[in-house]
């Protein structure tokens, strides 16, 4: 079980639209670095603002309730490394830098919240404050995560490919990749999962994970991690697109994380350094978060759109269905808002794109689907 942070403010844009479990920690999901350092599947998906999120593949998401053992209760906010913990029979607790940060209930033992109780067993990872730590989790795993891929067997390197470093570090899994695409090894692995098509015009700088189905269209990209039938093009650095999001055309985007379903209008622009070269801080919901980080561009919601040539001062957050025109945006666009005026899309204007949209990527609205995106809506507009 994995059991969600409850600070929306902290998560924003994606507490309530999309669990924290299924954001990237570098190249993986986070529910997928827990199943990896534990060797179980997760059941469920614990959180009141994660309860009736249905897309894809993942477990159940249900409100916060008590849960009975035999189980692994694993706090969401937490992202190993991927090193099994050295653990014995008595230990009771998984703790990181003094947190606990993972419970094993016994069989006939109910956990009813986080405690200090019971033997403790370090684990290596990451213990993420909010979602801008996603961006420190692609600086902490991604060298590594793509670096494992190296020990895959893979395709020839195609004809017609300028390698700059080890050619063995281009790990191509049934990816189409015309002449003249440049890869930069010198830093890290580049890998294209099944699917991938990269057009010439491409620089690929590793560490860089392009994720099965994606389509990369030319542009200067490095140290990122797309996710599946992502669309991109123009200039990428240090960023995560969880997985179907669009950047098609050109535009800066570094240092930012997009959720599903983004689309990103030609000439969108962000900015991940301040003119003063001082630590970021982010706007959430009239709260101020001390990011402490030097470097850090846009927090893209789920299905966020934006319109030609918009440019995104450094540290905003563009809430869930946030459709962003008109006008420089503030660096706090709230869920559902059309324009930055204080209007919102209404309902069933938002179900009406997304049932435009997601069949782009082969993926229907199923009643399911729209019930969880009808939930979405709702948790945000008043």
């Amino acid at each position: 079980m994995l059991v969600e942070p409850a600070d929306r403010r902290a998560w924003a844009p994606f507490a309530g639209a999309r669990p924290v479990a299924e954001l990237r920690a570098g190249v993986w999901r986070i529910r997928e670095r827990w199943e990896v350092a534990t060797g179980c599947t997760a059941r469920a998906i614990i959180g009141d603002l994660a309860a009736g999120f249905h897309e894809l593949d993942e477990p159940p998401a249900l409100p916060s309730r008590d849960i009975a053992g035999p189980a692994l209760v694993a706090r969401a906010d937490f992202a190993p490394s991927g090193a099994p913990p050295a653990t014995s029979a008595g230990v009771r607790r998984l703790v990181h830098g003094g947190v606990t940060v993972a419970w094993m209930v016994a069989e006939g033992a109910t956990w009813s919240g986080p405690s200090e109780d019971g033997e403790p067993a370090p684990i290596e990872g990451l213990l993420l404050r909010g979602a801008f730590d996603l961006l420190t989790a692609l600086e902490r795993f991604l060298a590594d995560d793509c670096a494992d891929f190296a020990a895959k067997p893979g395709d020839p390197l195609p004809d017609g490919s300028i390698v700059l470093g080890d050619p063995a570090l281009v790990c191509s899994y049934g990816a189409v990749v015309e002449p003249g695409v440049v890869f930069d090894t010198r830093a890290g692995a580049v890998v294209l999962e099944q699917g991938v098509e990269v057009r010439n015009g491409t620089r690929l700088e590793g560490p860089c994970y392009v994720g099965a189905g994606s389509r990369v269209l030319g542009g200067a990209i490095k140290a990122s991690a797309f996710g599946p039938r992502c669309n991109v093009r123009g200039e990428i650095a240090s960023s995560c697109f969880i997985g179907y999001a669009n950047k098609g055309h050109e535009g800066f985007v570094g240092h930012s994380v997009l959720g599903h379903w983004v689309n990103l209008g030609a000439g969108t622009t962000t900015s991940n350094l301040k003119n003063t070269y001082g630590a970021v801080r982010l706007s959430s919901e009239g709260a101020t978060l001390d990011t402490g980080r030097q470097f850090l561009g846009t927090l893209f919601g789920d299905h966020a759109k934006t319109a030609i040539g918009t440019m995104l001062a450094t540290g905003t957050i563009v809430g869930a269905g946030a459709n962003v025109f008109g006008g420089p945006p503030p660096k706090w666009v709230p869920p559902m808002a059309w324009g930055h005026q204080g209007e919102l899309l209404t309902e069933e204007g938002f179900l009406r794109v997304a049932e435009r949209v997601m069949p782009r990527r082969d993926v229907s609205l199923t009643p399911e689907r729209r019930a969880a995106l009808t939930t979405l809506y709702r948790r945000f507009a008043p």
